[in-house]
């Protein structure tokens, strides 16, 4: 079965984001993953990481004004300098703490840009972001993300990001593929796990409809993580979903879906 990954802005949500760190461990995490961590010092995190015993295995790179309503800037053509500032923060944050990937959000369309300007800018921000970090032996990841959750998002599907990713032709470019979106935008799972199983670096999961644990929805997860055992996937899988009712009662699914944490 797939290693686990705690998505440490999404579960622990209880307890301050570095205090969830230790909460990871005790709840039986070894690996943990998160969306931001710049609004902390790397050295605070890497002492949370390492008190813990934890390894982080994904952050994103900066997506902007997350508060303000960004959601990435990847492909917006009026903030390519801030993007690549950007890349810059996350490789020195990466440096510290050792994650072997990076995600990027393509972000929200920009009003009166023609899709092709948002996609040569996604490429081209991209190309720059895959060298920076394969400098420093980091792969680049990209992701999908549904037009319910995040309406205007400007890569919904998987051929998308994969259109994108072989446009800018860099060895360390991968996908992030997040069952979650997919189900809820194209459907055809085990398929798309056995056909682009090649180009894929990391999985996230969340049940639908709900964004909850798997086993509350229509998502058959045994199943799919049976197929990654087949496919020989030797990746994490990262637990972005919305616990219900709680992140402990949540967890029950990982021994009834027979998952092992470490």
């Amino acid at each position: 079965m797939p290693k686990l990954a705690a998505n440490l802005t999404m579960l622990f949500q209880d307890v301050p984001f570095l205090d969830r760190f230790a909460a990871a461990k005790q709840a039986g995490f070894k690996y943990v993953e998160f969306l931001l961590p710049y609004d902390h010092p790397a050295e605070k995190v890497k002492e949370a990481l390492d008190k813990n015993g934890l390894q982080v295995v994904l952050f994103n790179l900066p997506c902007g004004n997350w508060g303000g309503g960004d959601r990435g800037i990847g492909a917006n053509p009026n903030r390519v300098d801030e993007f690549r500032a950007g890349v810059k923060t996350a490789v020195s944050y990466a440096k510290v703490l050792g994650t072997p990937r990076l995600n990027c959000l393509a972000g929200k369309m920009v009003a009166g840009v023609s899709r092709e300007d948002h996609k040569k800018t996604l490429v081209e921000n991209l190309k720059f972001a895959a060298d920076a970090v394969g400098q420093i032996g980091v792969k680049q990841i990209v992701e999908h993300i549904n037009p319910f959750d995040i309406p205007g998002f400007f890569l919904n599907r998987v051929s998308e990001v994969l259109d994108v990713i072989a446009e800018a032709n860099r060895p360390n470019l991968y996908l992030q593929y997040d069952i979650y979106h997919a189900a809820r935008t194209e459907g055809n799972l085990t398929q798309t796990l056995r056909e682009q199983f090649a180009k894929i670096d990391h999985i996230q999961i969340a049940d639908t409809p709900g964004r909850n644990q798997p086993g509350t929805g229509e998502i058959n997860y045994p199943f799919l993580f049976a197929e990654m055992d087949k496919l020989g996937y030797k990746g994490y899988v990262g637990l972005e979903y919305v616990p219900k009712p709680d992140t402990l009662s949540s967890l029950g699914w990982i021994k009834q879906m027979g998952c092992q944490l470490a």
